[in-house]
Formats: structure tokens, C-alpha cells, sequence
């Protein structure tokens, strides 16, 4: 057996692995012997069948086994010996020679190695890095209150139907009669919005319900009928208003505030108030932070320059894949992909050099922070502890949800550290700014 490197340059190169004869014909009669032992042939006892059948039942597969056995072990004796770190697994060179698996005399295989390149990164005060503070106006401060008491406020009887209300009406058309429909002003159309804006209780309406509803969907539940059988509706009916719904919302007692911030957290408007801000502030400070990733990650990046065999990763990426993309997608998506790897291997390294380790405190306290928020995407504030920590153990039971976490809270030990060590260029600007830089 010879196993040769060609240096195709500072990340690439080929392993050549040629084997003749004496490689293979002990590690393939080895094989046909547990062909042997194992077979059942009819009119031969278990594992007594003569050789030559053997040999030419299973004599191709066997060399094919003892080939592949040999010429792994091989490249993974090349890869220990050599200490190298690689991207990915090696492939089987592009350019591979013909091998002939019907009289074999010698067999050679190319496979093509990335190595991964070095990071060469130090972070001192001398970095600069932005980081922008989101200003709390008091147009930003009444809005935000308005949506949460909106959030936990209810439907209650109103005097006229405005653009974000409900009506509940009787529609009749000859025979047919749909009695308490309810209907959403904001899901109709412009047209039809405007004939019913200001309707009030008694009032009487004819209306085209095809106009007015064009979403079928919405066209079909209001009528109580599959979507397939709204052409057997009439277009046109006549409709009565039953009531107005309008949305209020929740009044500043104490209800309100222990169903917004849990139980005794705020006891009059003044501290209520105060709450919001805090709420508020905590939401800036995400997008602040958020944005301060984005902006490390790229600074970080840059400074690094790492170089990637990208030809190599390309490659490998629709090999891992098992052919799930083509080659044309994966052009597509490589810089983003080769943006996150290069972003990994800094992380490692910085998370290497600064002795950073994940806890299982580290893990929960993450997991428990994404199921709060998970639950809050639904409109439920304040659910108990037990409840959230049954969810995150869930999450960390999940391999890929529990992969996420890991990675999320090592980006944030990596920032923390960064915050602290790189100097901090501080700026206020306004919400709209800040999603304008995030666009």
C-alpha cells in the first residue's frame, strides 16, 4: 500500500491510496471465510459449502469489502498521524481514476481534504464596535401602553360600527336566512367597508356579499358553508343588525395590572406607568442588543479574514445533503452558509482562548427564556414557573431545539465577554432608525 499527499495549496490537497494484490488478498479471503461460515446453501451443511462457491457468490463483494475496509483505515491513519483538523469529511476526487473491479491488479483511490484554516483573532479596547441605544419618546411610551391595555381589554356593545369593530347580523335572502353572523369590518373589503362603518343596532342593509367579503374563506364560515359550495350562495342579501361589538380596552384597576404584570407587581396608574416604560425599555434593549450582534459578527468577521476552500465546502455541502440541493442553490446560499461558519470558528476560538463554559444553569435559563417568549407570541403574560419549566425541558429534550440553545447562549457568552473587552461606540437613535439599519 502507498499513500501519497499532493499540497494543491494552503487548504487543499489530494490523498492518493494505491493498493495491489498483497493488500487485499488476506483481508478478502478473511471475508469469503465468514461467507463460508455463514452460508446456507442446499445440499451443503451450514458453513461446509466448498470454497469455489463461495468465492464466486460472494467473491465480488468480499474484495469490494476488504477494498473499502483498507482504504478507510488508510485515510483515517493519514488524517490521525498528520494531526490535521478538517472541514467537513474527505471526498472522493473528482478526477478518479478507473479501477478494474472484474481482474483487479491494483487499485488506486484520490480523495480531496479541506483543512481548516487557523483563526488568527485578538480583541482588545482598540476594536470599536456600535452599539446604539434605542430613545424612548412619549409617542413610542402612549402607544405601547394603548396596545397592552388593547391586548387585555374585550368586546363589548358599542353605538356605531367604526373601521376596526364588529357587527352581528341576520342575513336573509328569499328562503335562505343565516342568523347571528358575526362580521369583522377589517376583513372586508374598502368597497363594502364603507356601507357598513356607522351602522347601528335595528339598521337594515342590503349588501353583495361577494363584494364585500372577497375573501372566500372568511365569505364561507360567515355563512356557514364549505368554501366549494359559496357559488350555490346568492350574491345578493339583505342584512339586519342584531348589535355592535367594539373593542375596549382594559380598564386601570387592579385586575388589569395584576393580569398584565402578574399579582401585586403594580397597585395604582403611577406605578403602572412605570411598569410600561420598564416593559418598554426591556424590548429597545433586545433590538439594541440584536443589533449589536449583527455588527460584532460583522466586525469580528472582517478583522478575522478567514479564508475557506470554497470550492471544497460547496461540494461537500451537496454531498452532506445527500443531493437534497443543487449545485445552483447552494451557489445561491454560500455566502450566508460561509458567513455562519466563519462566524462558528471565531466563536470557538474566542470561547477556547477566554476558557468559556456552558452550564446546564446557562442551558435552562436560556430554554426558560424562549418558552416565556414562545408563550407570550400568544398573548399569555405571566405563566407560572412550573408550567414554563415543564416547556423548557422539552425544548432541551429536542436535538435541534436543544442545538439552537446551545448555540444562542454561546453567542451571548461570547458577546458579554466582547462588551466588556472591545471599546463600545455608543449612539441614541430612534426605533425607526434602528429598523431601518436592520432592513
Amino acid at each position: 500500500m502507498e499513500v501519497t499527499k499532493n499540497q494543491v495549496d494552503d487548504l487543499n490537497m489530494t490523498v492518493s491510496i494505491a493498493l495491489d494484490k498483497n493488500d487485499w488478498a488476506e483481508p478478502r479471503k478473511k471475508k469469503l471465510n465468514e461467507y463460508r461460515r455463514n452460508a446456507d446453501i442446499r445440499g451443503f451443511r451450514r458453513g461446509m459449502a466448498p470454497m469455489s462457491l463461495i468465492e464466486k457468490i460472494h467473491g465480488g463483494q468480499a474484495l469490494g469489502e476488504a477494498v473499502n475496509t483498507l482504504v478507510t483505515d488508510a485515510l483515517n491513519h493519514f488524517i490521525d498521524e498528520n494531526k490535521l483538523n478538517l472541514i467537513g469529511e474527505p471526498l472522493p476526487s473528482e478526477k478518479q481514476a478507473d479501477n478494474n473491479w472484474e481482474d483487479p491488479d491494483k487499485f488506486s483511490f484520490d480523495f480531496d481534504l479541506a483543512v481548516a484554516p487557523e483563526v488568527k483573532l485578538t480583541v482588545s479596547a482598540d476594536d470599536k464596535i456600535p452599539y446604539y441605544n434605542v430613545t424612548i419618546t412619549d409617542e413610542a411610551l402612549k402607544d405601547y401602553r394603548h396596545g397592552l391595555l388593547k391586548q387585555f381589554g374585550q368586546l363589548e356593545s358599542g353605538e356605531a360600527a367604526g373601521e376596526d369593530d364588529f357587527v352581528i347580523a341576520d342575513f336573509v335572502s328569499g328562503e335562505q336566512k343565516v342568523e347571528g353572523a358575526y362580521v369583522a369590518l377589517r376583513s372586508m373589503s374598502d368597497e363594502g367597508k364603507k356601507d357598513f362603518v356607522g351602522l347601528k343596532k335595528g339598521d337594515v342593509r342590503t349588501v353583495d356579499i361577494v363584494k364585500s367579503f372577497p375573501n372566500e374563506a372568511d365569505r364561507a364560515a360567515m355563512f356557514h358553508v364549505k368554501k366549494e359550495e359559496l357559488d350555490t350562495l346568492p350574491a345578493e342579501w339583505t342584512m339586519t343588525v342584531n348589535d355592535v361589538k367594539t373593542f375596549v380596552d382594559a380598564p386601570l384597576t387592579q385586575a388589569t395590572f395584576d393580569q398584565i404584570f402578574g399579582e401585586g407587581k403594580c397597585k395604582d396608574e403611577a406605578e403602572f406607568d412605570a411598569k410600561v416604560r420598564e416593559r418598554l425599555q426591556e424590548e429597545y434593549s433586545r433590538e439594541s442588543d440584536y443589533r449589536f450582534m449583527l455588527d460584532a459578527k460583522e466586525y469580528l468577521i472582517g478583522k478575522a479574514a478567514i479564508q475557506l476552500p470554497d470550492a471544497f465546502m460547496k461540494r461537500w455541502i451537496k454531498t452532506a445533503n445527500e443531493d437534497k440541493f443543487t449545485m445552483e442553490q447552494i451557489e445561491a446560499e454560500y455566502d450566508l452558509f460561509a458567513k455562519d461558519f466563519r462566524w462558528n470558528m471565531i466563536r470557538t476560538k474566542l470561547m477556547k482562548d477566554q476558557d468559556m463554559k456552558v452550564s446546564k444553569e446557562d442551558l435552562m435559563k436560556e430554554a426558560m427564556s424562549m418558552a416565556s417568549y414562545q408563550f407570550a407570541m400568544y398573548g399569555m403574560q405571566n405563566v407560572p414557573e412550573e408550567h414554563l419549566t415543564r416547556y423548557a425541558e422539552q425544548l432541551l429534550g429536542d436535538r435541534q431545539q436543544a442545538e439552537r440553545i446551545v448555540e444562542r447562549v454561546e453567542d451571548d457568552l461570547v458577546l458579554n465577554w466582547l462588551r466588556g473587552t472591545a471599546t463600545l461606540e455608543k449612539k441614541d437613535i430612534s426605533l425607526e432608525e434602528m429598523r431601518e439599519l436592520t432592513k
